[in-house]
């Protein structure tokens, strides 16, 4: 029983004295880092989808037309 409390004391000073935790505008910046990185993956990854569709749509239709 005494490690968990050794354990939740230890990590309770961690946390109060040794982390160092954003400021609000440290906070906001990242939040849009991210945000632009998401959306540019997204797009990217819908842009290879769409042309894989594409692609392989015209490709179908060549050996069903004949």
């Amino acid at each position: 029983m005494n490690k968990i409390r050794n354990y939740f004391r230890e990590s309770y000073h961690e946390l109060v004295y040794k982390v160092s935790w954003p400021t609000w505008q440290e906070l906001q910046s990242s939040t849009m880092i991210v945000l632009i990185a998401t959306i540019f993956v997204t797009a990217l990854v819908w842009g290879m989808d769409a042309a894989s569709n594409f692609v392989l749509t015209h490709y179908y239709e060549i050996f069903k037309a004949k």
